[in-house]
């Protein structure tokens, strides 16, 4: 169960600094997005057989949005706003500069999303219950985000959330995100995240510190791969896989989703993190930040070849 951002996507992809005051050639598309919806679909196509999204969008884009999630194996609630549109956020993708994305966000009903929205029978045969950071910035998300971990801890759901933005943390403010993490089993930081919550300029460092309050860290350095820590230790270091990156949109919640995806199955957390540096680096090679839509790439296999899911 995947409770998070439902956004429309427009990357657009550059070479080299943007040109003020006149015009910079670009590739654009529209793709659907999202942090949480993202890792939904991730998980899906991970091998997770059953994936729900709870999410919040406008009456503008929502059959669009249910169309692209149910075709990547998610089954959506998607929530619609009367008052605001779906959010949108506008991905610069500098394609000279290992395709590294630059967002300008407008989260629109995302941000809405409220108490209201939820209902304890989404956690019905839920694994996991896994929250999208993006919740953290705005009153009604955050009172959902009290909501759902306290109804996913009465049931005895493992609790996951993704940081998701450290410009958005830093104006939040770390005392209050960490007090707002109380109760979350698994925390998902990048490298910058973890610095930013931790204030220490190590990644090791600070996914150790973080580790110290919440059971299980695991930190995402992209080309440096992952770290697992624990107790105030960093127990493993799982390399990344090689890639071509075109697009690093979503780089993050796709490792999330397959990171989530391999938990269920029954896989240790260094085990789990490795089939998230696999879907990460698959991510990175394609335009967009979500997978294929069903039956368009072959199954995923963890690394011995099985066949995930």
């Amino acid at each position: 169960m995947v409770v998070g951002d439902v956004v429309t996507d427009v990357v657009a992809r550059h070479r080299g600094p943007l040109a003020a005051g006149t015009d910079t050639a670009a590739a654009i598309r529209t793709l659907p997005g999202g942090a949480g919806a993202n890792v939904a679909c991730w998980a899906a196509h991970w091998g997770c057989a059953d994936v729900r999204l709870l999410g919040r969008v406008g009456q503008d884009a929502v059959a669009w949005h249910e169309r692209e999630l149910t075709a990547c194996g998610v089954r959506p609630r998607l929530v619609v706003d009367p008052q605001a549109p779906t959010g949108t956020v506008i991905c610069l993708v500098d394609a000279d500069a290992a395709a590294e994305r630059t967002f300008l966000t407008d989260s629109g009903a995302s941000l809405r999303l409220a108490p209201d929205d939820w209902s304890d029978a989404l956690l019905d045969g839920a694994g996991r219950l896994h929250l999208s950071g993006y919740l953290m910035f705005s009153g009604s998300g955050r009172a959902l985000v009290r909501t759902a971990v306290a109804a996913a801890r009465a049931r005895g759901v493992p609790v996951s959330l993704d940081p998701a933005s450290a410009g958005f943390l830093a104006a939040l403010g770390v005392d209050r995100f960490l007090d707002l993490v109380e109760g979350v089993d698994v925390l998902l930081p990048s490298r910058d995240e973890a610095c930013l919550l931790t204030g220490l300029p190590d990644g090791a460092d600070a996914a150790a510190e973080l580790s110290r309050r919440v059971p299980l860290v695991v930190a995402k350095e992209g080309a440096a791969g992952a770290l697992i820590a624990r107790d105030g230790t960093v127990l493993t270091r799982v390399p990344a896989v090689a890639a071509t990156p075109r697009d690093t949109t979503g780089a993050g919640d796709a490792f999330t989703g397959a990171f989530l995806a391999a938990l269920l199955t029954g896989a240790e957390p260094g085990a789990a993190a490795a089939e998230g540096c696999r879907a990460g680096a698959r991510a990175v090679e394609q335009v967009g930040a979500r997978p294929p839509a069903s039956g368009d790439m072959s199954t995923p296999r963890i690394a011995d070849g099985t066949r995930v899911g």
